[in-house]
């Protein structure tokens, strides 16, 4: 009887999990240019660096998230040892509301801080839909002065610009969650879910047409077009009038039927003049009249306006805007969201508007939920990854592959504490240096290519001649790479070998250095 051969271990398949991306050094210097610029904003306006942890007790972080119905849906968790739910931060506010509670003491008030991080969905992964994002936050904490939510949104303006985002392609738009209380006290919304129903089918008012989210705001809608098909989604249950009133609130009115399958509703057309002169909040001022807390939001926009208006930022960069939500349920006061007005193409190549890249809003019930009395916060959240691609299809972003470090060669083991010596020699002018540490049996063209696979500017070649002499080669790799307009093979070879001389050891230094700056060759 033969014995069985032994079962060959299965290789473990190298993948990816949904909803999260690998990144590389173009992208990862992308971010860091882009984020050293939002820093160099937030401390203008005198703000200061904060880290939290990336868990949080599940308790501290809170049921904020929409389309929620349980604490630990939407967010990573696990139980620890002694029982306790810890997730990942799902924004980086919430672990602030802990960070100021647990050190209120110590605090300079109003405290202003500003942090960056990733944070974590457990949400159905998609197109642009991440499980692991990059966030940047500023908020002040124990202010409840509308000049400090004005402020929140001069510095998103300001920090666009400072990203390179002209005036007339981005605006940040301004609301206030206590007009939308007024928008379902008049008509009579009471129930929390019902509310939370209105709210949402608002917020998708830049995404759907009128009528979609008249469905949204009445018995529901079929995301396939016709009843039976694509994904059910229920509606907020309001009758016709309430659907006409909120629709009406927001700029959306009922429709002449002009030809039998002509929409039922169609938004407002309004003109730049008629914004400039507040005519969206003398419009809302007469619609919430019978609503003590819409007109008391309505008075915040107005003071937030006229505190824009007088440091010189108009209509143009910040204005009010009565569509804005925000999915968050813990804002209580004054929302506002960056919006790109640059024209990018959907998933069916559908010119759309690129959308919202940022915002935030008023939240004084987090923190005080810690310390048992009220303490006003406001605060302003970039969403870095989303911004990243929009500055990316403005060519604001440098995406090319950073330039490498120089590379020492070798020739056998026996070279091997030369080329150490030479590395050490240009790191310790501030300039990137690796010695090749492959097979150092590799021959000088392995080591080259490898060289270029790394993008990096120069070689550096010792081979035994060139130490005893006491020189080295360096060969130019951009150079050498370089087109050649030569139109003979010996004009070609002596162009290649021009790229390549000889120095000695202690011009070595020097004369990278000029390689470099012939190339404008900068690290970031």
């Amino acid at each position: 009887m033969s014995e069985q051969k032994p079962k060959k271990p299965q290789k473990l398949r190298a993948r990816l999990p949904r909803g999260l991306e690998d990144r590389g050094p173009a992208a990862i210097a992308a971010t860091r240019a882009m984020t050293a610029k939002i820093r160099e904003v937030y401390e203008r306006y005198g703000f200061e660096p904060v880290e939290t942890p990336a868990m949080e007790y599940t308790d501290a972080l809170g049921k904020f998230l929409p389309d929620q119905d349980r604490p630990n849906e939407g967010v990573f968790s696990f139980q620890d040892d002694d029982e306790q739910w810890i997730s990942l931060r799902y924004d980086l506010t919430a672990p602030l509301a802990r960070y100021v509670a647990e050190n209120f003491q110590n605090l300079a008030l109003p405290y202003r801080s500003y942090r960056e991080g990733y944070v974590y969905r457990n949400e159905k992964p998609g197109p642009g839909r991440f499980r692991q994002f990059m966030q940047f936050d500023a908020d002040t904490v124990g202010s409840a002065s509308p000049a400090a939510d004005a402020e929140m949104c001069m510095m998103a303006a300001d920090t666009m610009e400072a990203l390179g985002i002209p005036r007339g392609q981005y605006v940040v738009k301004v609301n206030n969650r206590k007009v939308l209380d007024g928008m379902m006290e008049s008509i009579g919304a009471v129930d929390d879910k019902q509310k939370l129903a209105i709210l949402r089918a608002i917020d998708k008012a830049d995404k759907f047409p009128p009528d979609e989210i008249a469905k949204l705001l009445g018995s529901g809608r079929w995301d396939g077009g016709e009843e039976g098909k694509g994904d059910y989604t229920k509606g907020a249950g309001l009758s016709d009038d309430g659907v006409v009133r909120i629709l009406d609130l927001q700029g959306i009115g009922l429709a002449k039927r002009l030809a039998p399958n002509a929409p039922r509703f169609q938004r407002f057309e309004v003109s730049e003049e008629w914004r400039s002169k507040g005519g969206e909040l003398a419009w809302l001022n007469l619609a919430l009249a019978k609503s003590p807390i819409g007109l008391t939001g309505v008075n915040e926009l107005i003071e937030i306006q006229s505190l824009v208006a007088s440091a010189g930022y108009g209509e143009d960069r910040i204005r009010i805007d009565s569509s804005v939500v925000r999915g968050l349920e813990y804002y209580t006061g004054p929302v506002y969201e960056v919006e790109l007005l640059l024209e990018t193409k959907d998933e069916k190549g559908r010119p759309v508007r690129f959308g919202s890249v940022g915002g935030g809003g008023r939240y004084d019930g987090l923190v005080s939920r810690f310390r048992g009395e009220p303490v006003p916060a406001t605060g302003f959240s970039i969403g870095v990854s989303r911004l990243q691609a929009a500055l990316t299809m403005l060519g604001k972003l440098d995406t090319k592959p950073q330039t490498g470090p120089v590379v020492v060669t070798v020739f056998g083991p026996e070279s091997i504490t030369s080329a150490q010596k030479l590395t050490a020699m240009l790191r310790k002018e501030n300039i990137r240096a690796e010695m090749y540490l492959g097979n150092p049996k590799h021959g000088i063209g392995q080591q080259l290519k490898y060289a270029d696979k790394r993008n990096s500017p120069c070689a550096i070649i010792q081979g035994s001649d060139e130490r005893e002499k006491g020189e080295v080669l360096i060969r130019d790799l951009i150079a050498g790479s370089a087109p050649s307009d030569a139109t003979d093979r010996d004009t070609h070879l002596k162009k290649q070998a021009e790229a390549q001389k000889p120095v000695n050891e202690e011009d070595l230094v020097a004369e990278v250095q000029e390689i470099l700056a012939r190339h404008n060759v900068k690290w970031t």
